[in-house]
């Protein structure tokens, strides 16, 4: 593992509006619902979609062949989209089959946008996209089967074993690199919009794939924010992004900053155990943040099932990290590539 790059030097009084410069993570090692009725056909997605001629169109008959008719054998998961079967193509290759609710608006906008953006975007920190289907009322999206669920099922399920301090710095390492490349090597850049650990895929080596980008937005790199309908989960929202409709890519450096405090706390987003007045983790985990870097002291803050089992030096590097995605002025949070 190659030593910690040292931070660049600080001047003396940096601009308020500038976040100071973090230490790498790691050493380098890792909806709603609609009115829309439906009475009549869902149009075909817009000619303009920057489809890859490496993804392919299925028919409904062949992907109902595939995932054996939709059996509940074959459910992977299910939400307010539709639901997701492991299918196995005639070539053999396992993949997941998403099928978006008929009639939905909302289901007809999160299939346009994910074909168009993921078909335009190649990281192995990114879920990719097989191919689709967009037949009659049929939306259905083929990916990449990732075979060991979410960060989620394996961070809060319950009777999981507890993660250990390694798999959750490479989960972390792994998320930042594929959000950094959607806002710093995509142009224009695209915002996620939807970052929680539901959205984390895991291999069975533990490494991170950012999938569900039904939500995502494709932003102007000249233009400082996205105006847009506030979508998104709750206890993941960036302050500014829930209160005005502003997004940026900083709106997603907010939600990973609160998947970090679950991987530092273990606690989920939003608690029903903690206190009335601390009804988030981010508020929570606020003041302890603050404690743990200047006392040095992480007790009060860390997961109690690691035992004490981990590198002071890295639990350190992502408090610190944590303690910056989440500042409230958007301005003075890291971008990605400072993260990871």
């Amino acid at each position: 593992m190659k030593p910690p790059q040292p931070p660049a030097p600080i001047p003396s009084r940096p601009p308020s509006h500038v976040a100071p410069p973090l230490p790498p993570l790691m050493s380098s090692s890792g909806g709603t619902g609609s009115n829309y009725s439906g009475g009549e056909l869902l149009p075909p997605p817009s000619p303009g979609l920057a489809f890859s001629t490496a993804k392919s169109t299925f028919t409904y008959e062949e992907l109902a062949r595939a995932t054996d008719g939709f059996s509940d054998a074959n459910l992977l998961g299910q939400g307010g989209f539709g639901y997701v079967h492991r299918g196995i193509l005639p070539n053999g290759k396992e993949v997941a089959v998403k099928q978006l609710k008929a009639g939905s608006g909302q289901g007809e906008r999160e299939f346009q946008a994910e074909v168009e953006i993921i078909s335009r975007v190649h990281h192995k920190h990114l879920v990719s996209l097989v191919g689709y289907c967009s037949t009659g009322f049929q939306r259905l999206l083929v990916y990449e089967f990732v075979p060991n669920n979410t960060l989620e099922f394996h961070l809060h399920g319950n009777g999981r074993p507890t993660m250990d301090w390694p798999t959750r710095l490479r989960i972390a390492l792994g998320s930042a690199k594929g959000l950094a490349y959607l806002h710093e090597d995509c142009h224009p850049k695209i915002i996620h919009r939807d970052i929680k650990a539901a959205n984390i895929l895991l291999d069975f080596k533990f490494e991170a794939k950012v999938a569900d980008f039904g939500l995502a937005k494709i932003a102007s790199d000249l233009n400082t924010h996205v105006s847009t309908r506030v979508m998104g989960t709750f206890g993941y929202l960036a302050p500014e992004y829930a209160a005005s409709g502003k997004l940026t890519d900083k709106s997603d450096v907010f939600s990973y900053g609160v998947m970090l405090l679950e991987l530092l706390t273990g606690r989920r987003p939003v608690d029903k155990n903690l206190t009335y007045m601390d009804d988030s983790l981010v508020e929570w985990a606020r003041p302890l943040l603050m404690r743990a870097l200047e006392e040095n002291n992480l007790d009060s803050l860390i997961d109690p099932r690691l035992q004490n089992e981990f590198d002071p030096s890295e639990m350190t590097r992502m408090v610190a990290c944590a303690a910056a995605c989440t500042r409230h002025s958007a301005k003075r949070r890291p971008r990605m590539s400072q993260v990871k």
